[in-house]
């Protein structure tokens, strides 16, 4: 089955399944203390900054819960895109686990700014309202578009400006960094990122996400969140030994610049039909358009992926590191077809 639903329908990555095999040798240590966790650690603070704090989960809902419940009390509030993952697709664990309200915040193309968050900061000190406590940002948004660094820095200035932290899903930062040619220490440290919740089951990766704690405050109590929110895995080794072949010779950068590419391909040749009109500016792997519904139809008996709002035949492509240039012309040519 080829699609273009979603990078999570995508397989594993060669060279992560090879470090999963290796890492399936005789007995080791649980719960972290082994040496491929231990290298795995060593990849991330070289990748970020040796002062960081990693903490490998089972997955992104976990690693926002972990994440979120570091930043926040129970009579906090956290603001957010009203996109947002945390808001829209994780069934309310983020409110179960951290006691906290989500304010969603509208936005036209999934992405906060000062100017946007400004008039939720108030009620600091009043004891009848939920005090803002968090910013909650994807990169990339789950619209596909892109916070720049500078975007990210009126952000966080903001936030520690009012005592608050920023909490940034980096389920696809690695396209995000791919985009706008950076690393990924000047989308996060560099940018005064509190907490990452650093993704790769959709750049490769077969399961587990990483928090990692930048902010030197939240580290002392960082694991216990994470054996408080069920996220500490007793076999480690086959969670972080993914994220050493991940971060060894950029294959990060590699998957998430062909995923680019291959949206960047879909999109030129949608882009020549009339009847199709883009809702969102194409920025990393994900494309968002219209198009007639009988088109549409026609095409899903071939082709698997979602609507985004089917009241305006709105749909979601997305493409991952091992989508082909001949899955990308196999659905030009369906649709020219149609």
């Amino acid at each position: 089955m080829r699609s273009f639903a979603s990078d999570n329908n995508s397989g594993v990555h060669p060279l992560v399944m090879e470090a999963l095999s290796k890492a399936n040798t005789d007995h080791a240590f649980g719960y972290g203390d082994d040496q491929w966790t231990a290298e795995a650690t060593i990849k991330i603070q070289d990748t970020f900054t040796p002062e960081c704090e990693p903490l490998f989960v089972f997955n992104g809902t976990g690693s926002n819960i972990v994440a979120l419940q570091l930043l926040t009390r129970p009579f906090h509030s956290i603001l957010c895109a009203e996109t947002a993952h945390i808001y829209v697709d994780e069934c309310g664990s983020p409110v179960k686990a951290a006691g906290c309200q989500i304010r969603p915040i509208e936005t036209p193309d999934g992405k906060l700014t000062p100017e946007l968050i400004q008039p939720h900061l108030h009620g600091f000190g009043d004891q009848h309202h939920s005090q803002p406590g968090a910013i909650y940002i994807s990169q990339c948004t789950e619209l596909g578009t892109i916070y720049t660094v500078e975007e990210l820095k009126a952000i966080t200035a903001l936030a520690h400006k009012n005592g608050m932290f920023v909490h940034m899903d980096g389920a696809r930062i690695a396209n995000a960094a791919a985009a706008l040619n950076v690393s990924l220490k000047a989308l996060t440290v560099d940018c005064g990122i509190d907490v990452l919740s650093f993704g790769g089951t959709k750049n490769g990766l077969m399961i587990g996400e990483c928090v990692v704690v930048f902010n030197p405050a939240l580290i002392k109590n960082a694991k216990f969140y994470r054996k408080q929110s069920a996220q500490l895995a007793s076999k480690m080794r086959y969670l972080s030994c993914q994220f050493t072949a991940y971060l060894t010779d950029d294959l990060w950068l590699k998957n998430a610049t062909h995923a680019n590419n291959m949206a960047k391909m879909l999109y030129e040749g949608l882009n020549k039909f009339p009847e199709i009109k883009f809702t969102q500016k194409p920025e990393t792997n994900a494309l968002f358009l219209t198009m007639p519904r009988k088109m549409i139809d026609k095409l899903l008996e071939s082709y698997f992926f979602y609507f985004w709002n089917e009241a305006n035949n709105e749909i979601r492509l997305v493409t991952s590191f091992d989508t082909t240039e001949e899955d990308v012309t196999g659905f030009i040519n369906a649709l020219q077809n149609i």
